[in-house]
């Protein structure tokens, strides 16, 4: 896990030198969504992930604690980690905040008082609930108010269902965010990730 400075993140059991490959090979982690966004992110010099802990995005967070290159630790609400890069993007560092579909119903303040209005490209990741057998009336409330207050906001927002389409869609958005100096968000439909399985 990322540390405090000075210290190392213990590397996962599964990690494995790294294999050469040609320009059209992808690398072992690529070939999952999760590998694809962390690629994608590094690619994009998108050094700072904090998130609040979601079971979809788990794979995801554990890989980034992993990886040296990005500095990631878990937020106690979203508007927190929002802050965080907001005033790491003030500082010169580029970041990205992670999260799920029921932490989004606390962002309409932040990002209408201080993304938006400060020019901030924050790049979202919100792994969606409240769709496809979902039981949480919460959840599926939240759900159907998520694009509307993003639209309301002139939040530029992709649903992303297809992992053929993910490293396009995340690549030209990050870029399109920072140039334009506006916010991204990225809801990652249950169709890319399987969503959160349920025992019935």
């Amino acid at each position: 896990m990322a540390t405090a400075e000075g210290q190392t993140s213990p590397k996962s059991s599964d990690d494995t030198p790294a294999q050469e490959t040609t320009p059209h090979e992808k690398t072992p982690h690529e070939k999952t969504w999760h590998g694809i966004v962390l690629q994608t992110l590094k690619r994009n010099d998108i050094r700072l992930v904090p998130y609040v802990p979601d079971r979809v995005l788990t794979t995801l967070i554990r890989n980034l604690h992993n990886d040296p290159f990005f500095t990631t630790f878990p937020a106690a609400r979203e508007e927190e980690a929002v802050g965080i890069v907001s005033g790491a993007w003030m500082g010169g560092m580029r970041g990205a905040v992670l999260m799920q579909t029921s932490g989004f119903a606390t962002l309409a303040n932040v990002l209408a008082s201080l993304a938006m209005p400060y020019q901030i490209p924050l790049i979202m990741f919100v792994s969606e609930r409240g769709t496809l057998g979902e039981f949480n009336l919460g959840q599926a409330m939240v759900c159907k108010t998520m694009r509307p207050v993003l639209n309301s906001l002139g939040v530029e927002t992709h649903t992303i269902t297809r992992q053929d389409e993910l490293a396009f869609i995340i690549d030209r958005s990050i870029k399109q965010a920072v140039a334009t100096l506006a916010p991204v968000t990225f809801i990652l439909s249950p169709l890319l990730t399987g969503g959160k399985v349920f025992k019935q």
